[in-house]
């Protein structure tokens, strides 16, 4: 006699399941019904009680205020030499002192230390100066990765458009980056695929919005940090902050002649 036989005798009224949970239709025996607790109402007390301790929720914050002090006092360093109303801008605003050095780095359409040094900041910053989307579209090139940011900009003019042109536009966008056969097709995860397929039943300004944001993300994981880290941007700063100096000392001297 086998053990799971042995069981059987020992034990009848023990219900067999399947690995299914199904129960065998061999076994005659039912198992036995338990009737279930009646469940009791809560009372006023308890509701009042509810109340009490969701309204105490409400006014209770989602983060630790140590770490909104910490991420504000981070900010506010970072940006430090960017607010004229905390430090002396470099170089000194021509229209209330006599240092024309601004007017000269104006003229030579190159940007200035304190620019190259802002993109380094966030890809927002970078995206924001015609000059760092210039620098940073050279980099992609130069990979041969600029679909990404070329796609992004697409749609950023898409917004600007007319509503006249939108539904145009739109369809030129998904035939240059999207549509099978793409010339500069980018890489979607399917669930922004279908969205984006679907809202150009009835295309709009933000048509392709969640595609966007998914390349936006993927810049900001990739791309950016590695057009940081590149010698483009390493000896750009390097070059301007030359740059940066040689214009202190010129202004320096200006101000010793007076």
């Amino acid at each position: 006699m086998d053990i799971r036989k042995c069981r059987r005798l020992k034990n009848p009224q023990r219900v067999k399941k399947s690995v299914y949970g199904v129960v065998d239709d061999t076994q005659t025996q039912s198992p036995v019904h338990t009737p279930s607790q009646q469940i009791s109402k809560d009372t006023r007390e308890d509701v009042e009680k509810e109340i009490l301790f969701l309204n105490t929720q409400l006014d209770r914050h989602c983060m630790k205020m140590s770490k909104v002090a910490e991420t504000l006092m981070s900010y506010t360093e970072q940006y430090l030499d960017y607010d004229p109303f905390v430090t002396v801008p470099d170089p000194a605003n021509p229209w209330i002192s006599d240092d024309v050095t601004f007017w000269e780095l104006e003229a030579s359409k190159d940007p200035s230390q304190q620019r190259v040094k802002k993109w380094g900041f966030s890809l927002d910053e970078a995206l924001k100066d015609p000059v760092g989307r210039e620098q940073f579209l050279k980099f992609l090139e130069s990979e041969f990765s600029s679909e990404n940011l070329l796609f992004w900009l697409a749609v950023q003019d898409l917004k600007c458009r007319p509503l006249q042109e939108v539904a145009a536009r739109a369809q030129e966008i998904w035939q240059e980056f999207l549509a099978e056969g793409a010339p500069n097709a980018i890489n979607l995860d399917s669930h922004s695929y279908e969205r984006t397929s679907q809202n150009l039943k009835d295309p709009g300004r933000y048509s392709f919005e969640d595609a966007q944001d998914h390349i936006y993300k993927l810049m900001k994981s990739d791309s950016y940090p590695r057009f940081l880290r590149s010698n483009a941007y390493q000896d750009l700063l390097l070059a301007r902050k030359k740059v940066s100096l040689n214009l202190k000392s010129l202004s320096a001297a200006r101000n010793e002649s007076e």
